[in-house]
């Protein structure tokens, strides 16, 4: 199905997959519209894990040197049993780790992430951006064009649109008929000064402390001026059904059995908001013609591989790359984009589901889990050698 390039790709959504797919795009020279719904520009949420499959891409699109004194460099990923305060195992991100990826592991504010990769998107002459565009609720395929419609009547024309809307994708429900699986997880954040934390056993590592149905996680934010903090359980509420579910009283029983060091870090958390977590199954196709899907809307999954921005960032660089190479042809640039990335993708969002259910084993599997990783090498990353060695899309694809 041909494309007219003098149209532009249509970036259905602002958040972080969409920046970095409409400055994958520019940066091949290929004019770029976005839509964002927000009046403004900036990205909600606290923290992002960034290993190297992810560095590497943002070192290769150019925004490492504005996001660099926003950044912060944890000496190890730590995993602690919540329930007796011991550390199980740890991943160390030395020198070693570096030298064998070429990227080092660090952690940002989604904030800052998404406005050094705004700033770089508004320097590219062929990016443009529309604010305070409505949903979009649905699209024509012209064959050479795409037509979208916004809930709000506006509507634009493209040579192709790249949905990248998140989990609640309409451009999603239309190409693949699904709605998002609820998980039971809840999750509270909360961002506090470091000089606030009392127990500074971990404070330059990223740490997660693993108990029966929950987890607690810490790390430091903003240059390390800041320490970000989670907390997530399993909500009974959800489980049997009730409409009132996730509240402070669930949040503070799920903990109740854990050590103190690890109740003690749940005043860091804010009871103001709270998220219900989901995510979506594998699915084989994410095209229709001149409209394909990128990000959360094509392959949403769970935290706990700390890989699903970085997953979209991987697709931007691959959909750019087939774009260019297939010319004029873009449903079949889009074809062969998704047919390199579903497998990847699919094993993401089941391994991180799997991982989950490892971190908040409990009684006879927990006493398993932790004897295993006691096992591990502190300097392997076997687990995660297979999403690290991503970096090495960059080379493929530059």
């Amino acid at each position: 199905m041909k494309g007219s390039k003098d149209l532009p790709f249509i970036v259905a959504g602002g958040g972080i997959g969409g920046m970095c797919a409409a400055l994958a795009l520019a940066r091949r020279g290929l004019h770029v519209k976005m839509l964002e719904r927000s009046p403004g520009v900036g990205e909600i949420g606290f923290g992002i894990q960034m290993a190297p499959n992810g560095h590497a891409i943002l070192d290769y699109l150019g925004v490492m040197p504005a996001l660099e004194p926003y950044v912060f460099h944890p000496d190890a990923l730590v995993m602690v049993d919540a329930i007796d305060g011991k550390e199980v195992t740890r991943i160390d991100l030395g020198d070693q780790f570096k030298a064998h990826y070429g990227y080092s592991y660090f952690v940002v504010h989604r904030r800052d992430l998404h406005a050094a990769l705004f700033d770089a998107c508004q320097n590219e002459k062929t990016f443009s951006f529309e604010s305070d565009a409505k949903d979009v609720v649905s699209y024509e395929d012209h064959g050479s064009s795409v037509t979208v419609h916004c809930a709000d009547g506006s509507t634009y024309e493209g040579c192709a649109m790249i949905g990248v809307e998140g989990l609640h994708s309409k451009t999603r429900h239309r190409i693949v008929a699904d709605q998002p699986r609820p998980t039971g997880h809840v999750v509270y954040r909360g961002l506090v000064p470091i000089e606030d934390i009392t127990n500074k056993s971990y404070v330059n590592s990223m740490v997660i402390y693993t108990g029966p149905g929950c987890h607690a996680v810490q790390y430091r934010l903003r240059g390390g001026t800041v320490m970000n903090n989670v907390a997530t359980f399993e909500s009974p509420g959800i489980k049997r059904g009730s409409p009132n579910y996730g509240g402070s009283d669930e949040l503070f029983e799920a903990f109740k059995t854990c050590a103190p060091v690890v109740q003690d870090m749940l005043r860091y958390i804010s009871l103001e908001k709270n998220w219900v977590l989901h995510d979506l199954h594998p699915a084989s196709n994410w095209t229709d013609g001149n409209v394909t899907l990128l990000g959360d809307a094509a392959h949403a999954s769970l935290q706990y591989l700390a890989q699903g921005a970085i997953m979209a960032m991987e697709d931007s660089l691959v959909l750019a790359s087939e774009v260019v190479r297939h010319g004029d042809d873009i449903n079949a640039a889009f074809l062969s984009y998704q047919n390199q990335r579903l497998n990847r993708t699919a094993r993401v969002t089941t391994v991180a589901r799997i991982f989950g259910s490892i971190c908040h084993a409990s009684e006879g599997e927990r006493l398993l889990r932790n004897e295993l990783a006691h096992q591990r090498d502190i300097h392997g990353t076997w687990e995660f050698d297979w999403l690290y060695r991503g970096a090495n899309l960059v080379k493929q694809v530059a």
